[in-house]
């Protein structure tokens, strides 16, 4: 029978699973609610993923220095903030397990096995759902989330090569890119079942709702454009000329506006989501632009460079890059928590 061993500095917690693919999944998400010791918070480090170097680079935001690495599983490529905001999820996809960080610090707190291939992860907006991407394994595993533990619901094969999600406000759909097909799959929670598939172009991968849950926008990685899908209708509405390789998004809190990465033109491009069009290129970065992240203050924008082994600060106002920073190598997912909102209030 597989266990899996939860550590923090206070004791060893082991939690056993009967069947993986049938039963309970009781995760680390119950050890949330251990007592854990509160790690001092002079500043909220800047968490970077290096996929390439098993680690996560930890980043002083006022000086712009790393401090420090600690090391991951393989593979660390996105992270989520836990509901209760005491942990940020690290899924480690090809080492099949999450480690858990201190939001504040990025020093570990503990880790959770058997989660196979987490690429991709997040929470339903109700927090009753959690959903992991498998994009090596081809498939989605959903699992039920009750404030303390997760408890597999079903495993849903969906080929192929599923890789970013996002859910409806009505807590009952999660969205999902299938890379190697080109299409958009809608998949029912309550059921656990797939309603259906919409052929978008080729290679999408970052998905994002407009407030409303008017229109999916999804970055067409294999094209220069973001797609607009009207999903409720599964119709696919225009597409938004970016740059070559349009990636993933960041809401910039602002009630209009919207970030894409282009991984390949190397720019970041601004939509306007409620015109559905571009109004603006950031040019003169580095290689790869890949996952954002904005300052509480809505000034500044980090970004990972994928494939220049940095991390950039973007300064809104200018649309200047003007700070680049070393790290490991393929840093992918970015987080810290002074952050301004990720989505969008959905109007009255």
């Amino acid at each position: 029978m597989p266990s899996v061993l939860f550590q923090t500095p206070i004791q060893f917690v082991t939690f056993s699973f009967a069947s993986i693919t049938k039963a309970a999944v009781c995760a680390a998400f119950a050890c949330c609610s251990l007592t854990l010791p509160h790690f001092a918070r002079a500043a909220d480090n800047v968490i970077v993923l290096d996929s390439g170097e098993a680690q996560l680079t930890l980043i002083d935001p006022a000086t712009h220095k790393v401090i420090g690495t600690e090391p991951t599983g393989k593979e660390p490529h996105h992270l989520m903030i836990t509901p209760d905001g005491r942990s940020l999820i690290v899924a480690d996809s090809v080492s099949n397990d999450l480690m858990f960080v201190d939001p504040h610090s990025g020093r570990v707190q503990r880790r959770v096995e058997g989660i196979d291939d987490p690429y991709q992860l997040g929470f339903s907006p109700d927090h009753k759902w959690f959903v992991t991407a498998g994009l090596r394994l081809d498939r989605v595993d959903v699992y039920r989330y009750d404030g303390e533990n997760v408890t597999l619901a079903k495993r849903i094969p969906l080929a192929k090569t599923p890789s970013h999600l996002t859910f409806a406000s009505d807590n009952r759909t999660v969205f999902v890119t299938l890379q190697d097909t080109g299409e958009v799959a809608a998949i029912d929670l309550p059921s656990q079942s797939v309603l259906w598939k919409l052929h978008v172009g080729k290679t999408p991968a970052g998905l994002w709702m407009t407030p409303g849950d008017r229109y999916l926008l999804v970055g067409m990685t294999g094209e220069d454009d973001v797609a607009v899908v009207d999903w409720k209708n599964r119709q696919l509405v225009k597409k938004i000329h970016t740059g070559r390789g349009a990636h993933n998004f960041r809401n910039l809190d602002d009630g209009q506006h919207i970030a894409v990465s282009n991984r390949v033109e190397s720019t970041i491009s601004i939509l306007d989501y409620n015109t559905l069009t571009k109004v603006a290129d950031i040019t003169g970065l580095m290689p790869g632009p890949d996952d954002m992240e904005l300052s509480a203050d809505r000034r500044y924008l980090w970004v990972t460079f994928r494939f220049a082994k940095h991390v950039g600060i973007i300064d809104l106002s200018t649309h200047r890059l003007i700070d680049t920073i070393a790290v490991g190598r393929s840093p992918h997912g970015l987080y810290f928590a002074n952050r301004a909102p990720v989505y969008a209030p959905n109007p009255d």
